[in-house]
């Protein structure tokens, strides 16, 4: 599966590539840009210049990102410029430049966010952003957002501040899009109940929406009682069903709703019931 995630999403940075980028001239970071660089003043194949360029950064990579980390690498240095060579004569193109960089950079993000999930890597400055995050611990999208900004900046001298503009506006909403992949965004909600009637609200949890939750002994500030805070991940429909009944069958409990990015775990990643402890 991590492998056809990686070609899937190298297809969708190469279409995002000659639908979007190459016609409006955005040369929107990485090997991608500078082979938009090159085409404009050589008129140099998009395709074969990336496959130039990464050569010498798979093998960096290699060196210190690890051989399974590389071989999925050259996977998508492989189908990022195959698609792009495979669809080069593509009639459906963008050139509105305030377009291309809005949708281009979603399509670009979203690619590069599956591959990233796939535990792979496109080649090329994607790859040097991949070695930035292992060295400093920021994210993905703004070690993505680091070298193509070294790029849009050569790109200025070549085509003109308006179009570099534009390709600034492509790599933010790229790594936006890349974090919002990665980070698999849900309308789960943790809620945090903090309550006198622990065995009340855990029934409602439990017999209601079926649902685990988590107890921590607390205090309250104020009154210096000792109470119950109740913490439980629930989807979007059982966050709004639990909502109405705490506030029919239990009004004085306070509670907090907050947006849960990414869950792990029985109940979401994994299934409710584990089949072999069930079964014994």
């Amino acid at each position: 599966m991590e492998y056809i995630s990686i070609i899937f999403g190298s297809a969708l940075v190469g279409l995002a590539y000659n639908i979007f980028f190459l016609p409006a001239r955005l040369a929107a970071g990485g090997v991608s840009g500078i082979s938009t660089i090159l085409y404009e003043l050589y008129g140099f194949t998009p395709a074969y210049v990336q496959w130039l360029f990464n050569i010498p950064i798979f093998i960096l990579g290699m060196m210190l990102l690890g051989k399974d980390f590389s071989f999925k690498t050259l996977v998508g240095i492989f189908f990022v410029p195959f698609t792009i060579w495979v669809t080069s004569g593509m009639t459906f193109q963008i050139e509105n430049p305030l377009l291309a960089a809005i949708y281009g950079g979603g399509l670009l993000g979203i690619g590069l966010g599956i591959v990233y999930r796939g535990k792979g890597s496109t080649g090329g400055l994607a790859t040097i952003a991949q070695i930035l995050k292992k060295y400093t611990g920021l994210s993905s999208g703004y070690c993505q957002m680091i070298v193509d900004g070294l790029v849009v900046i050569a790109s200025a001298a070549v085509f003109n501040l308006e179009l570099a503009l534009y390709a600034m506006m492509a790599i933010y909403v790229t790594s936006k899009v890349i974090d919002f992949v990665q980070l698999q965004t849900s309308p789960s909600k943790l809620v945090l109940i903090i309550t006198e009637k622990e065995e009340r609200i855990q029934s409602i949890i439990r017999d209601e929406i079926d649902r685990g939750l988590t107890k921590v002994r607390s205090v309250g500030g104020f009154s210096n009682m000792e109470k119950t805070m109740i913490l439980c991940v629930v989807e979007q429909q059982e966050a709004i069903y639990l909502r109405k009944i705490l506030q029919e069958e239990e009004p004085t409990s306070f509670v907090v709703f907050l947006n849960a990015s990414e869950i792990l775990g029985r109940g979401f990643s994994l299934a409710k019931v584990d089949p072999v402890k069930d079964r014994d």
